[in-house]
């Protein structure tokens, strides 16, 4: 096992679902963080494990200060693959979300450059809800673990969440991971109660965060990159919903989707059941 083990507690679940995210303890050892910091460098330079390629170009950033992300890291990078499929992490996240399968929807391999100072936008993720991409599936009851491999606070970078944000149901227009002007969004999403709190985590913690809560995060201003490894994850009776929106991973269900199939093949690993 990658996931050191961990029972979620009564409070941790009230904790989850009063403000739409919870923070974990230390869920790696020392010799995982530096694999998977290791594993950062193997991805962007294009060494990959297997004889598989990944699902988008791992391609240069026109400008050194811009976010890099890369879907499905799991599918070219074998520590990232034990780590987001780990049985451990899954059966938190059943506990979390009170489901009895757990399954992988894609991880995302994401490095914020530092700009040593320098004032910039590129680095931003704009505040939106993880649903508002993933409209293609059949239950809002997702969640999202991003997990820190360096002490992550706000100067380089922390996320964002809005607390109890997770209640206010699917929020229309919410897909702005990309959207970099904070301000604009914060105008635009800030029509309830915003409440402002970072994800302060020592290397090797996780957040996780329900994929209707707003979060976001501002510039890393250090001068070193800040590094995470996110798996975002699902119930096992997930499935597609058509009409509503496209993602690639209704691809991944074959050449002729039909409403309802459940994401349930190899693309998307079976992390944790307790029916096993």
């Amino acid at each position: 096992m990658t996931v050191i083990k961990y029972n979620v507690t009564q409070e941790d679940k009230d904790v989850f679902n009063r403000d739409g995210y919870w923070i974990s303890p230390k869920l790696i050892d020392d010799e995982t963080i530096e694999k998977l910091r290791q594993a950062h460098d193997r991805i962007w330079s294009k060494d990959f494990d297997g004889d598989g390629s990944p699902l988008y170009p791992v391609v240069r950033p026109k400008d050194k200060l811009q976010i890099r992300k890369l879907d499905n890291g799991w599918w070219i990078n074998d520590e990232v693959r034990s780590f987001v499929t780990d049985e451990n992490l899954g059966e938190i996240a059943a506990e979390l979300l009170n489901e009895d399968e757990i399954r992988l929807w894609h991880d995302q391999v994401i490095l914020k450059p530092g700009s040593g100072g320098e004032e910039t936008k590129l680095g931003n993720v704009g505040w939106h809800q993880d649903y508002g991409y993933w409209r293609a599936s059949s239950t809002t009851n997702m969640v999202t673990v991003w997990l820190a491999l360096q002490d992550t606070v706000i100067e380089n970078g922390a996320m964002m969440t809005i607390l109890g944000s997770h209640k206010w149901g699917e929020v229309e227009g919410s897909n702005t991971f990309f959207d970099q002007d904070m301000d604009k969004l914060r105008a635009k999403f800030a029509t309830r109660d915003w409440v402002e709190e970072p994800c302060i985590l020592k290397a090797g913690q996780a957040s996780f965060h329900h994929a209707l809560t707003f979060h976001g995060s501002g510039p890393n201003v250090t001068s070193d990159p800040r590094l995470s490894v996110v798996a975002h994850l699902m119930p096992g009776h997930t499935a597609y919903r058509k009409g509503r929106q496209h993602h690639t991973n209704v691809s991944l269900l074959g050449p002729r989707p039909y409403n309802g199939q459940q994401f349930n093949n190899d693309y998307f690993p079976l992390l944790y059941s307790r029916k096993a």
